[in-house]
This record gives C-alpha cells, sequence and structure tokens, in this order.
C-alpha cells in the first residue's frame, strides 16, 4: 500500500494567469498571433477570457519580463520578434516553473529582496518614503481585524522594489511574489501569528530605509524573510504538503 501511495502525485490545478499564458501560447504557435502583431487591449482580453483585467496584466508581465512580449505605451503590446519554436519552449518553461520550483523561487526571493531594500534605502525619495508609508498602513488596517492582507503584503514588497530605481530588480520582483505569497497562503505556512509579526518586521524594514541605512535594511528584510528562508532550506514545505495529503 505504501508504495502505491508514493506513486499517486499531486493534481496540478492551473491559476487563472497560467490558462491565460497556455491560450496565448497557442494562438502564437497555431500562426494566429505572429511576431510583431499586437494583442488585443487589456479590456477586450478580459472580456474574452472572462477574467478580471489583473490577471491579464499579470500574464503579460510575465510574458514581457521573459521577452516573449514587448510593451510600447503610445501603441500597445506586441508578439516578441522570436522564432516560434523558441516562444513554444519559454512559454512551457513559464508556466512549469510556476508550479514546480518553489523552494528555488524562495531563494531568489530571498536574495533578491535583500538586495532590493539596500538600494532603496541608498535612492528612495519621499514620494517613495509615503508609497511605502502608505501600503505598510494597508497591510496593517486588514491585519488587526483578522481580514487576509495577502495583497496588502505584494504591495509593501513592490512599493520597496519601486524605490530601487532598478526597473529589472522591480519587474523580477513582480514576477516572484505574487506565485509566491499564493503558494504560501494555499500551503498554510507560516501560520499562527506570523500576519501579525510581519507589522513590526514591516515598521522596522520602513525605519531603516527612512534612515536611508542599507546594511540596517538589510537586516530588518532579512528578519522579516528568515521565516520562509529556513522552511525552504531545511525541507518543510515538502513534509506539510505530504502531512496534509494523509489527512
Amino acid at each position: 500500500m505504501k508504495s502505491l501511495i508514493e506513486n499517486i502525485t499531486a493534481i496540478q490545478l492551473e491559476s487563472p494567469v497560467d490558462k491565460i499564458i497556455g491560450q496565448l501560447k497557442q494562438l502564437i504557435v497555431s500562426g494566429q498571433l505572429k511576431p510583431g502583431d499586437r494583442l488585443p487591449a487589456e479590456r477586450v482580453l478580459s472580456e474574452r477570457f472572462g477574467v478580471g483585467r489583473s490577471y491579464i496584466r499579470e500574464a503579460i508581465l510575465k510574458l514581457e519580463f521573459y521577452g516573449l512580449l514587448k510593451t510600447n505605451p503610445q501603441s500597445g503590446t506586441y508578439v516578441a520578434g522570436l522564432s516560434i519554436n523558441v516562444i513554444d519552449t519559454l512559454i512551457s518553461d513559464i508556466i512549469k516553473f510556476n508550479k514546480d520550483d518553489f523552494k528555488a523561487l524562495i531563494e531568489a526571493r530571498y536574495h533578491l529582496e535583500l538586495t532590493a531594500v539596500q538600494l532603496a534605502a541608498e535612492r528612495r525619495t519621499e514620494e517613495d518614503l509615503e508609497k511605502i508609508k502608505e501600503a505598510m498602513k494597508a497591510y496593517e488596517s486588514k491585519i488587526l481585524v483578522s481580514e487576509d492582507a495577502v495583497e496588502e503584503d505584494m504591495i509593501f514588497h513592490i512599493r520597496i522594489a519601486q524605490a530601487t530605481k532598478n526597473s529589472v530588480i522591480e519587474s523580477m520582483i513582480l514576477v516572484l511574489i505574487p506565485d509566491l505569497i499564493k503558494k504560501i497562503v494555499d500551503t498554510r505556512i507560516c501560520v499562527h501569528n506570523r500576519a501579525k509579526n510581519a507589522i513590526i518586521d514591516h515598521r522596522e524594514v520602513l525605519q531603516a530605509i527612512e534612515k536611508g541605512d542599507p546594511q540596517l535594511a538589510k537586516e530588518a528584510m532579512g528578519n522579516h524573510l528568515d521565516e520562509i528562508w529556513q522552511i525552504s532550506k531545511s525541507g518543510l514545505i515538502a513534509e506539510n504538503m505530504i502531512e496534509k495529503a494523509e489527512i
């Protein structure tokens, strides 16, 4: 019986973003969308896919990040001038990456955010500080009344990324964070009082950025991400998933 159970794998459910990316892939591979063709507007895509525009934006952002789409603010979003085989392979890898390599996702996020927060401490403007504060307050207001604050948590980290003034780092964090936080919520990693403890962590990160102290900011962000980092290193994620499967 044990060997039988070990041969059963979890069912992979596609997210709306993965489904959008998959359908765009089929349109490109089938030749209905060719290199250089412009995508329909976000509003039109949202209506056709039957999902909110935020899902459309996230899918486009990911495809842009990997160089498969190019956006011109004046004229719209276009399919990049890559061969069909390259696009097919890259999109398949993007979808697979979103599902399978959670440990690598955590590791990449950990090191990327330590770099980002140091740059934010060095380069932030007063406007950046205000946006980070607003995001922090929005997170706190929901947590203190026991409401879900996943989006507010994401926005807090995104505001820090924006303060780096490095568009590549900002894009990488925009790609990594939504999948990571969704996975943490779905698998109920870091539960208990973690959300309330994060309020203290966020304040310490903000204070370090406000002081313009890169080293202090790095230490504060490291403390904030330490729990999920340790879980990743110790392999507890896999154990949690196995325990859930056995219930």
